[in-house]
């Protein structure tokens, strides 16, 4: 098949393109690189099925495709605070341009949306069916309330149109690929814990946390596109088994062999208390739930990190 993957040089988007290389299926990766990297799929560019194209999905887009992925999105804290209009266009705009693409092509449409649409939630664990607790005017409405909007838009495209869309939930997701200084919780304590300095959790360390490897996350995306009668469904992705912050960050250090000690900060604005999926209807549709283990997806990710921070060996 002929695939079009948006986000694809970013952190969840380039194992994505890995992946449906090894399928056997042509990928046209389109990323404008705004947090995306390319060196995220440099051993992919020699790949005769492979194609990258540096563009911003706001833009026109006319290229075949038999289905797209639609993941271009800041997605970390850092990152859509520092392009909140970005981090709105890409969901609203550049999703309402994909969907095109995909009604113009007869195509099939996943958009990755994210846990965050569900803010400080009311509900826990979080099914399909809970409408979220969100701060439409916060600091991190541009990302949160902009997915909620792109799930609308592709909901109406399915109704409208009848194109074949689904939308994934995705959870806090980790591994290699992930950006050094991106903000959320396990690049931040893996980097920390290898330069030996304090792990920074904001709060007390009691929130929670659920993760899941990202290779784990790639078969649910998978799944999710091309399983049938998932057309106008929508499903969390993520890992069920829930931590405190503190316990990660305890278990990152000895992972790390670290020296490192822990510091607490100020609670930050709008960041959740608990976050946990239910997958249920993705166990019960798709076959699928996550398989690695938290402390082997750990030991990989560090690995990776340890390839990646410069100078890091007059620290350790």
């Amino acid at each position: 098949m002929k695939i079009v993957v948006t986000g694809g040089a970013g952190f969840v988007g380039s194992h994505l393109c890995k992946r449906l290389l090894d399928e056997g299926h042509t990928v046209l990766c389109a990323d404008n690189c705004i947090t995306g990297s390319t060196r995220n799929i440099d051993d992919l560019r020699t790949h005769p099925n492979f194609q990258f194209i540096q563009h911003d999905v706001t833009e026109p887009f006319d290229y075949e495709a038999d289905a797209i992925f639609h993941m271009a999105s800041p997605a970390s804290p850092i990152g859509y605070m520092e392009h909140p209009i970005e981090t709105i266009l890409v969901n609203t705009q550049g999703t309402h341009r994909m969907l095109e693409a995909a009604r113009k092509n007869n195509a099939r449409f996943l958009v990755s949306s994210t846990s965050e649409i569900y803010g400080d939630p009311l509900v826990h664990p979080q099914t399909e069916g809970y409408w979220g607790n969100v701060n439409p005017i916060g600091p991190r409405a541009c990302y949160d309330e902009s997915k909620r909007l792109s799930e609308t838009l592709t909901m109406e495209f399915v109704r409208q149109y009848n194109v074949n869309a689904r939308i994934v939930r995705i959870f806090n997701t980790y591994g290699p690929n992930s950006q050094i200084h991106d903000g959320r919780m396990i690049p931040n304590f893996i980097t920390q814990a290898l330069k030996n300095e304090p792990l920074v959790i904001y709060g007390d360390g009691s929130r929670t946390r659920s993760i899941c490897y990202v290779s784990d996350l790639i078969d649910g995306l998978m799944r999710a596109m091309f399983s049938e009668n998932t057309q106008g469904e929508v499903f969390n992705l993520g890992n069920p088994n829930e931590h405190t912050v503190l316990e990660y960050a305890h278990e990152i250090i000895k992972l790390c062999n670290s020296r490192s000690t822990i510091l607490f900060e100020p609670v930050r604005v709008d960041d959740p208390e608990r976050r946990r999926p239910d997958i249920t209807k993705a166990r019960r549709v798709l076959g699928w739930e996550p398989r690695i283990e938290k402390k082997e997806g750990l030991r990989q990710t560090i690995a990776w990190f340890k390839t990646q921070i410069p100078n890091l060996s007059s620290v350790l």
